[in-house]
């Protein structure tokens, strides 16, 4: 898979769609699984500041990250629009990011120039050869695109995984990954990246997965720092807004 464009970019002037999920947003979680108002006041939904913004963008950038800072949801939903080529192949995992900014919905309209391998995952409905497309179409795409639970002072970048498939995409398989967080996510390092992972993301993650697939809790079998890429194959937008958990 390449790590540099294709072609030329998907349309810069694309219109933003209006999201879909407010059902399984921060403001829902807090309505209905009222033991999570514990966390409403954490220090994980703070943004950065622009000190912390530039010095987390050169030590993202001294790693081989490129990074683009933006100042939006419409910024951060056109900037991702512009990184990926038409006619690319595109995975995503699931992102609450994802959803807020728009970029889900534009997924799942027909009016977007990729090919959306998740879309033809899904489309399967047999359990054993669904999980044989997200590991043999889901993990190799031209472009990933995800969010992290941590992005750190220091130029890491932090994710858990329950099923292996972001991890495998993340880290080696798409031949291009591009990151959407917030600033809210930056942390001051790797021991706080787990801290916001597992104490802040993790119980928001479990109360989406008994919305979404009724199941108890979610589980963090796999845990990732990335702390370096080459060719800048991993690209980073990091919105001034808070985002996602």
């Amino acid at each position: 898979m390449p790590s540099a464009p294709l072609s030329t970019s998907a349309s810069s002037a694309v219109e933003r769609p209006k999201s879909t999920f407010g059902d399984v947003t921060w403001n829902s979680f807090l309505t209905y699984e009222p033991e999570l108002n514990a966390l409403a006041d954490s220090k994980y939904r703070n943004l950065a500041s622009e000190d912390t913004i530039e010095k987390t963008k050169k030590a993202l950038e001294d790693r081989g990250f490129k990074v683009h800072v933006v100042n939006n949801k419409d910024e951060a939903f056109q900037k991702v629009v512009s990184l990926i080529p038409a006619g690319s192949t595109i995975n995503t995992a699931h992102s609450t990011t994802l959803e807020e900014i728009g970029v889900t919905n534009y997924l799942m309209s027909e009016t977007h120039p990729w090919e959306n391998i998740r879309g033809t995952i899904i489309a399967e409905k047999d359990p054993a050869k669904q999980g044989e497309l997200r590991r043999k179409l889901g993990t190799t795409v031209d472009y990933f695109l995800t969010s992290m639970t941590a992005i750190t002072e220091t130029g890491e970048i932090a994710h858990g995984d329950q099923t292996g498939t972001k991890v495998g995409g993340v880290s080696f398989g798409a031949g291009n990954v591009v990151v959407v967080a917030g600033t809210n996510k930056i942390v001051k390092d790797e021991a706080e990246a787990l801290s916001r992972t597992k104490e802040f993301c993790l119980p928001f993650v479990s109360a989406y997965s008994r919305r979404a697939f009724k199941i108890k809790e979610a589980f963090m079998t796999n845990y990732e720092v990335l702390r370096a890429t080459q060719n800048g194959r991993i690209q980073v937008v990091l919105v001034k807004d808070v985002l996602g958990f």
